[in-house]
């Protein structure tokens, strides 16, 4: 077994191209392993499809051009794909693979790494057959068939001493959807059938911050009311969870200070801690199911790591027909409420007794026992 071999070079060396391309072909793969064990492949910058609007000057029909934004894409061999202009889209080259569809459906549009050499240059060499001295590292934007977006997800790296391949092993970054009809591209979105761009990230144990404070965003650039997290090592040190305001401050929802001590600026909801109470009270008709207190799980009640105390009151609606009173008053194992009235009327309707589904007003105490166990009161 060996290791990357590095050219070492002496003087008076005679350098046959070889020696050169192993220069060459070393760097390529210290960056390649960088990329692929340090990183996750997927978009790094740009890459969108953007949309605008034309006519077809034969039927008068609405339809798009749709464009591939500049951008930088990582493979997951661990190869930059640029992009550095914009893209049109070809619609010949969609009808070429998916002309004959009819639906509705949006189709997956993917970009992979190409190899190109280009024709020698300067002046003529001294060996017969030169070949050529440029490669283009380029690529190529493949339309694929419905469902073809999941073949992302199959994609296997090379192994981990891998150089990279030439010509480059095909691999697919999905660069988003199109809808297609009647021979023109009529939209163009990030997503569908649950699947979506993949984005470049980061493989780290440790993340610091030089200038002592981390600051965690879910996009590119600060947005006003979207979230943020920043980790502060000033003095004195903080935890911080809020959104951003127009001036690119933080505005905290949650603090966490360097004592320990917690502040929130809403509610705060969970696991209820060892003897504290939580209620739960309304009003039940017979046959429905009292919802627990909230924050209070079923398993939680289940295992018994929360007791309920269930109190019911039948309520005897008013009546000027005779007189009414509960038959039954209670709640079952699944807290189901059963209640039923028995009324009598000894004037309308003398001797009988009718019975009717009531109400019940609730209270449901669920608390926390000091010990282990617990159950349903």
């Amino acid at each position: 077994m060996t290791g990357p071999l590095r050219p070492a070079f002496h003087e008076g060396q005679v350098l046959a191209a070889a020696d050169l391309a192993a220069t060459v072909g070393h760097a390529r793969a210290v960056a390649a392993r960088h990329a692929r064990h340090l990183h996750d492949w997927g978009i790094a910058e740009g890459l969108e499809l953007v949309t605008e609007s034309r006519t077809d000057p034969a039927t008068d029909a609405r339809y798009v051009e749709v464009i591939v934004s500049p951008g930088l894409a990582i493979d997951g061999t661990g190869r930059e794909i640029v992009v550095d202009s914009p893209v049109v889209l070809s619609e010949a080259g969609f009808a070429e693979v998916n002309g004959a569809e009819r639906t509705t459906e949006p189709y997956p549009v993917f970009l992979s790494a190409v190899d190109r050499p280009q024709a020698a240059t300067g002046p003529a060499s001294c060996a017969s057959g030169a070949g050529t001295t440029r490669v283009e590292e380029t690529y190529q934007i493949l339309f694929g068939r419905l469902g073809d977006e999941r073949l992302v997800a199959d994609q296997r790296p090379p192994a981990v001493g891998a150089v990279p391949a030439d010509p480059p092993a095909r691999w697919l970054v999905l660069l988003g959807f199109v809808q297609w009809t009647d021979g023109h591209f009529t939209d163009a979105r990030a997503d569908a059938r649950g699947v979506r761009p993949r984005y470049a990230g980061v493989r780290a144990d440790t993340v610091a911050a030089r200038s002592g404070t981390l600051s965690l965003r879910s996009r590119p650039t600060a947005r006003e009311g979207e979230p943020a997290l920043v980790l502060s090592g000033e003095d004195p040190p903080s935890l911080v969870f809020g959104l951003y305001q127009g001036d690119g401050s933080v505005s905290p929802l949650m603090t966490v200070a360097g004592n320990g001590n917690l502040t929130i600026a809403g509610s705060l909801s969970g696991r209820i801690s060892a003897g504290s109470v939580l209620a739960a009270s309304g009003t039940a008709t017979d046959g429905m199911l009292l919802p627990l207190p909230s924050g209070v799980t079923p398993e939680e009640v289940a295992d018994g790591r929360v007791a309920l105390h269930v109190y019911v009151t039948p309520r005897i609606p008013p009546s000027d027909a005779g007189f009414i009173v509960p038959a039954e008053t209670g709640v079952d194992a699944d807290r189901r409420v059963r209640c039923r009235l028995r009324g009598y009327d000894p004037i309308g309707s003398p001797g009988e007794i009718v019975e009717r589904p009531g109400a019940v007003d609730f209270l449901v105490l669920a608390t926390v026992p000091t010990t282990n166990g617990g159950g349903a009161g």
